[in-house]
């Protein structure tokens, strides 16, 4: 159950990060997070090639389906709220995707600096 109104990096309204495929811990669309978002699902990010390959060898598979949990996999181009640890890692490798910054919840600077946010970001002129 989402808590409160969520806001973006910038302390404005989120915005909607991707509804197809659907994403975001409560499956709404948004990275909207709560005391039960134990991953801190808060970054929206747009998936590329070399960063679904990297949080594959991670172990997390987000490529391939898993119908069960109506999950689709993802592939280049699609958004989706990625926990923010994980962000940090692929930063850190070289690999970390670009983001939404106006999708992207502010508990996400709880993990990530705005300006590591801003450098990535596609919605930022």
């Amino acid at each position: 159950m989402i808590e409160e109104t969520q806001l973006n990096i910038f302390n404005e309204p989120i915005e909607d990060c991707s509804h197809d495929p659907l994403t975001g811990f409560f499956r709404s669309g948004c990275c909207e997070t709560s005391n039960q978002d134990v991953g801190n699902h808060t970054v929206c990010a747009l998936m590329s090639n070399e960063f679904l390959e990297f949080s594959f060898n991670r172990g997390n598979d987000l490529i391939n389906p898993v119908p069960e949990f109506n999950f689709p996999g993802l592939k280049e181009g699609d958004r989706w709220c990625l926990c923010a640890n994980r962000w940090v890692e692929a930063y850190e490798a070289g690999v970390a995707p670009q983001i939404v910054s106006r999708a992207t919840n502010v508990k996400a600077l709880e993990i990530i600096p705005l300006e590591n946010l801003k450098l990535f970001a596609v919605d930022i002129v």
